[in-house]
């Protein structure tokens, strides 16, 4: 199977609208000399994650402007979608910026909330944050255009980060409280998801709720009734609390839902996960 074309590039070829796909740009003496012959009036960054060399910054006309899917200066970073549903946000935003020298650290020009609703995921709001990003991109071309967008600096002290995820990240830490594990879950959708460890096997968590839990039991101790799966997780404000997964997948194994697992696998209550 061959490598799938990113949507840009496939509207681009179908618009026979030329496409250059530098390894690297900093030193590219051929990429620049390309871009000089262009003459930009402006250049559009959205998702590139590296540093732009200063002569790029200097080369257009009007700016290099960047589209960052979250409310600057909140979730500066490579994963500002992932991070703000797991920090369980209940709105998140696009932002078009001026590009810098630092990473994000641009002045803002123009921004749109989104809320995210309890069930989204990392997956479900990408795209409405793309369409809301692309309207967003137009309408600031056409304010810099004119001169009617006013760059405001970002406010440094109200920065927060969003760094590049890694495998750990979905690793689920039972002394947090339920509802935050349930945000990591839905905030690191596809990748890295969430998982833990049943006799000594890597269980996948695709689908969990939290719920109240009323037995004072330890993080990670497992609780069975009926069908229904449980496991214990840290307190909030006195009150122990847990998660009730839903959909799980065994090392190995195929999805299934919380019944085929209790079935099929006979976890007990005593039981724990993550050792």
């Amino acid at each position: 199977m061959g490598l799938a074309l990113s949507p840009v590039k496939d509207a681009a070829m179908r618009l026979s609208i030329p496409v250059v796909q530098p390894a690297a740009i900093k030193n590219n003496t051929e990429f620049r000399d390309l871009l000089v012959s262009i003459k930009p009036d402006a250049i559009i960054v959205v998702g590139y994650g590296r540093l732009i060399p200063q002569w790029m910054i200097d080369l257009p006309r009007l700016e290099v402007l960047n589209l960052h899917a979250s409310l600057l200066p909140k979730y500066r970073g490579a994963a500002p979608i992932q991070w703000a549903v797991a920090s369980g946000e209940t709105v998140t935003g696009v932002t078009t910026m001026r590009i810098d020298a630092g990473l994000d650290t641009g002045d803002i020009l123009m921004q749109r909330e989104i809320p995210i609703g309890p069930d989204d995921t990392a997956e479900t709001l990408g795209p409405q944050m793309a369409s809301l990003g692309a309207e967003l991109m137009v309408a600031t071309l056409r304010g810099v255009e004119n001169g009617d967008v006013r760059p405001i600096p970002q406010d440094q002290a109200q920065a927060t980060l969003a760094p590049i995820l890694k495998k750990d990240d979905g690793r689920m830490d039972f002394t947090r409280r339920a509802g935050d594990l349930f945000n990591r879950l839905r905030g690191f959708q596809p990748w890295p998801g969430a998982f833990t460890s049943f006799k000594g096997k890597t269980l996948q968590v695709h689908r969990a709720r939290p719920v109240q839990q009323a037995a004072d039991l330890t993080p990670g101790e497992i609780v069975v009734e009926g069908s229904r799966l449980f496991v214990a997780c840290g307190k909030n404000q006195g009150t122990s609390t847990a998660l009730e997964l839903i959909e799980v997948q065994l090392e190995g194994k195929r999805r299934m839902t919380a019944r085929e697992f209790v079935n099929g696998y006979r976890p007990q209550s005593g039981d724990h996960l993550g050792q």
